[in-house]
């Protein structure tokens, strides 16, 4: 008995977070037990027949009164999450074929599947962090990635607000490419298998009582839970490819041919001299003889799934544990991520009025990330020598990667634990709950580079980061009816929310040798050079912020006659990272839905439901950083060139005034949002064709931007208030059931939605018309996502072509620059006879004016085949892969991070053909990127996904011994439909360009099995 319990313990802890205890600092172990030990989740249900709300009660009765003779039944069934208003604001996401697919984020899940969510993936590496979301349209005007990381939507997992990495480690890098550490997307934690349902809220009224931290909208997750029954075991498996990409390679040769074109019209004796080495000698086979790399890089990649749960207990307890394994990978460069969950949920009745829930939830990530120069190069901010790509022969790539394996270290780990603790009192009308809850991240990345492979220096570096947010929910409900026609419910709250981000990064430079691979220091306390490094020179960072907020909230609601109903929420938010005179903020919000369906005469068969639907509500937006809320402030802003991480000054750590990075002002208010929304809900048919048109104006309001200042200040910028955007659109969802299912009769369900959204800049801090920072150009009154370029008439074939100023007879001009021949003839749009920003045209936006997706499911006697298209209208791209081929003169031997070739240079690209010829020596940058011809249409439309499976439960010899047995087959990214000469148009930054440093979306097929006992 003895020995079977070790096994037991052996076996649970294999399958429990115990790693997430071992090497931890004592404070944090006693946290996390402390927290593991007090876990559970909040019971949220629905009170009434058409509104959900925050007050939370078990789905529970009370046990049996021996003392009556009329018994009532003991039950306690799951605590589930569910919305707070009503489903009129909801867009529940159809889970039904979700988990079959080889979807390793939550991002893949929700792409293509709820109305008016635009998702974007920078890469197909599975697990990367180059994956957004966005609401409702852009709420500001992306000009760095913490821009991306503050338009993103809060996201709930069992009323858990989690927590992210946060954007504040991009202040001490050079290039945003991708963060420091192991740079993991923290959704790609969450098994889809696990989850019973996910709602997307991005209505304001909707969203306020979530809080500020859900001003961009929220994604409300809800995984499986415990529930009362006989024991349920249910397991899941699929096994399939990401399939590799066929693609047209070149060498030598042909790189050389694309040149000449250039070089044989504009080149001179001085620049043929120059002919790059590699390219210069035709007999050198590496470079001009086969190009045969592709299989090295493109493979077709295995991945799987395996996972199970069981369910059981009796109506005063009951219990629900899954555990799962996902590897996830990718079809270029070898990447992959493994992922290895382990959830438990129990439920207890102990009184008759009592209902507690806890819940415990980890994860483990381990990342193969990709072997990008780019990458590589940018967190050492180190270039090497790139006067030679490497080859595109295949031993010469071969030996490269071998050097790579056998001498690199890269690993990246992520774990993540979200567990909550709740307490439920129930007493005739009145509902009190208590909850805890916490979500704790940690990322750590180990690195090393030989010499081999950096041009004769090596590189360490080590990250360690934690991300931790506690909450402290309390609510109280009570509701009562008056002549039972008129219905109150009222609702009163205080959540106390504390946030901790903190990292520790070092990098060290130039081992003594390559066999040591970390970097050492000297633990003796009692020597002078206590914690020194030994062996390399070595940078160090560190950096921590608490932000805490508490909220006051309350909400009313009345219902008239079921037929009329209206919801009041007010809420006030104090923020810690505020400044101290405008630390609270006050949000009101309104929604109101009137059933007119008896007031239209018309038949009932035709018309089953019609309700109009009207909302405004207003939320504080809350900073994810803490800089703005202490006011002027010292920095470490003494380094060399960009790199402002290192402050000193004669070798003197000292700390100066934020000359480069901005200067940070007092009297900085809560920016906030507004929204009004209209809408119909109509249902037709006996239901079977359902209808939801919506209309809203959102306006983003009193929002952080750094604008020039007086040079003599010293100051680049200073952060004022007072950015303000506006988003209308139209959102339109239609479910139509075409043929009702019937048993061993045709089904036919489709779903299609589509949303039209524009933005548009309503007002710049300072009263300003206008601004320029960076390549982006902010004009009041224009959308923040415009792309501004110069307008291409041709070449100007000789000096004698350009056009010459009468009034003065100066040359045409590009910014001081004189046009010659075989210089770009750029349209002047004032007739200034100089070329600059105030000739550029808006040609589109780098963000879709139009989503949506269509999805329709067959069923056929057991059968199930399930398709869904996903599209998006209206977007331009600028192809900034082209550019860069063309403009191979600024780009080819500069030790700058922008002229960094891969292997996938030695791709098939552009035709040159259906570009003009211009002179790529010229002093104007002919082949840069803010011009027409570089700019293409960047609409698609894709049949993401397709799968087929069949219940063979249906079988008698099956069917008294499973629930259920299915069988399934899916294949992803399926097939793209586009008018854009590069590559997938999905892959572009969040700027709108493609830089061709994407890895490919790959194409997958899977096989799978799902059984239930």
């Amino acid at each position: 008995m003895n020995e079977k319990n070790q096994e037991l313990d052996h076996y649970i802890e294999q399958l429990s977070p115990v790693w997430l205890f071992k090497n931890r600092p004592g404070k944090m172990r006693l946290f996390l037990m402390v927290s593991i030990m007090f876990t559970g989740m909040i019971s949220l249900k629905s009170y009434g027949k058409e509104t959900d709300y925050l007050s939370a009660v078990s789905n529970n009765t009370y046990f049996q009164d021996t003392t009556k003779k009329a018994k009532q039944p003991v039950s306690i069934d799951s605590v589930v999450l569910v919305s707070y208003v009503s489903k009129r604001n909801v867009d529940t996401v159809k889970l039904s074929n979700v988990s079959i697919y080889p979807f390793i984020s939550l991002q893949q899940a929700l792409k293509s599947n709820s109305k008016g969510l635009y998702v974007q993936e920078v890469t197909g590496e599975p697990g990367s962090a180059d994956q957004s979301m966005l609401l409702r349209g852009l709420s500001r005007p992306l000009l760095s990635k913490t821009n991306v990381a503050e338009a993103q939507p809060a996201v709930f997992i069992n009323g858990i607000p989690l927590i992210g990495d946060n954007p504040f480690v991009y202040t001490i890098q050079e290039y945003d490419f991708s963060p420091i550490g192991p740079a993991t997307n923290l959704l790609s934690s969450i098994d889809l298998d696990n989850i019973q349902s996910i709602n997307v809220i991005s209505n304001l009224a909707a969203l306020s009582i979530y809080g500020p931290r859900a001003a961009n909208g929220a994604i409300l997750i809800t995984t499986k839970n415990a529930h009362q029954g006989n024991r349920e075991i249910s397991i899941n498996s699929y096994y399939g490819y990401a399939t590799k990409n066929k693609v047209s390679t070149t060498n030598g040769r042909d790189e050389s041919l694309l040149r000449r074109t250039f070089y044989n019209k504009y080149a001179t004796a001085e620049d043929f001299d120059k002919y790059p080495s590699y390219l210069a000698d035709a007999t050198n086979e590496n470079y001009y003889g086969r190009s045969d790399w592709t299989d090295l890089y493109y493979k077709n990649s295995a991945l799987h799934t395996i996972n199970a749960s069981i369910t059981g207990g009796t109506s005063r307890s009951n219990f629900r544990f899954f555990a799962g394994n996902t590897s996830n990978a990718g079809n270029a460069d070898d990447t992959r991520l493994n992922r290895y969950n382990a959830s438990f949920f129990i439920n207890v009745l102990p009184l008759k009025w009592l209902t507690i829930s806890t819940m415990v939830n980890a994860t483990r990530l381990n990342r193969d990330r990709n072997r990008s120069l780019r990458d590589r190069f940018a967190e050492m901010q180190y270039v090497p020598d790139l006067i030679s790509p490497i080859a595109p022969n295949k031993n010469i790539y071969g030996n490269y990667l071998s050097e790579y394996e056998n001498k690199t270290i890269d690993n990246n780990i992520n774990n993540v634990i979200q567990g909550s603790f709740s307490a439920n009192a129930k007493y005739k009308n009145f509902d009190f709950i208590t909850r805890i809850s916490f979500d704790y991240n940690e990322g750590m990345r180990d690195l090393f580079y030989p010499t081999t492979l950096m041009d004769g220096n090596n590189y360490v570096s080590n990250f360690y980061a934690y991300n931790q947010r506690l909450n402290v929910d309390n609510s109280l409900a009570y509701n009562f009816t008056l002549n039972k026609i008129h219905v109150f419910k009222a609702l009163f709250g205080h959540t106390l929310s504390l946030d901790v981000n903190k990292y520790n990064y070092l990098q060290g430079y130039k081992g003594t040798s390559d066999y040591i691979r970390i970097n050492s220091v000297d633990g003796d306390i009692s020597h002078s050079d206590y914690l020194q490094p030994e062996g390399f020179y070595t940078k160090k960072f560190t950096d921590k912020q608490k932000i805490n907020v508490s909220s006051l909230y309350s909400s009313f609601d009345y219902t008239l006659n079921n037929e009329f109903f209206a919801t009041l929420i007010a809420r006030t938010d104090g923020a810690s990272n505020m400044q101290a005179n405008n630390r609270w903020f006050f949000s009101p919000s309104l929604s109101t839905k009137w059933d007119i369906t008896k007031y239209i005469k018309t038949q009932k068969s035709i018309l089953s439901s019609l309700n109009l639907n009207a909302s405004y509500g207003r939320l504080g937006t809350l900073n994810i950083i803490d800089q703005y809320g202490a006011g002027p402030q010292y920095v470490t802003d003494l380094g060399w060139s960009s790199n402002k991480s290192v402050g000193s000054y004669g070798g003197i750590g000292t700390l100066s005034r934020p000359y480069s990075s901005g200067w940070i002002g007092y009297d900085i208010p809560w920016a906030y949002v507004e929204e009004l929304d209209l809408g119909v809900d109509g249902a037709f048919f006996n239901s079977r064709l359902q209808t939801r048109l919506s209309f809203y104006s959102k306006n983003n309001k009193r929002m952080i931007l750094g604008v020039p200042v007086n040079a003599e200040s010293g100051y680049t910028k200073e952060y004022k208030s007072g950015l303000d955007v506006n988003n209308k659109g139209i959102e339109l969802a239609v479910s139509a059931e075409i043929l009702k299912a019937k048993t061993n009769k045709l089904g036919w369900t489709t779903d299609f939605n589509i949303a039209f959204n524009k933005n548009t800049l309503k007002a710049l801090p300072n009263n300003l018309k206008e601004i320029t920072i960076g390549t982006q150009k902010l004009t009041v009154g224009k959308p923040i996502d415009q792309i501004l370029v110069l307008q291409s008439q041709g070449v100007y074939q000789t000096d004698v072509d350009v056009p010459v100023n009468p009034a003065n007879f100066q040359i045409m001009s590009y910014k001081g620059l004189k046009l010659h021949g075989g210089d770009p003839k750029w349209k002047d749009q004032n007739g200034d006879y100089v070329i600059d920003e105030n000739d550029k045209v808006a040609m589109g936006g780098y963000l879709p004016r139009i989503v949506g997706n269509f999805n329709s499911t067959l069923n056929y006697k057991g059968f199930n085949l399930d398709f869904n298209i996903y599209f998006a209208l209206k977007r331009s791209i600028i192809n900034q892969s082209a550019a860069n081929q063309l403009d191979f003169i600024n780009k080819t031997g500069n030790n700058n991070i922008n002229s960094v070739n891969e292997i996938t240079f030695w791709q098939k690209g552009i035709n040159v053909a259906d570009y003009p010829i211009y002179n790529p020596w010229s002093a104007v940058q002919s082949y840069r990127t803010d011009q027409d011809i570089f700019v293409e249409n960047g609409s698609y439309a894709k049949l993401r996904s397709v799968s087929l499976g069949y219940d063979i439960s249906k079988f008698k010899y099956f069917s008294k011994s499973f629930r259920k047995i299915y069988v399934y087959a899916s294949a992803l990214n399926v097939y793209t439909l586009k008018s854009y000469t590069g590559g997938d148009p999905e892959l572009v930054n969040y700027v709108g360009e493609d830089t061709g440093y994407g890895l490919p979306l790959p194409r997958t097929f899977t096989l799978g099995l799902k059984i239930d006992l």
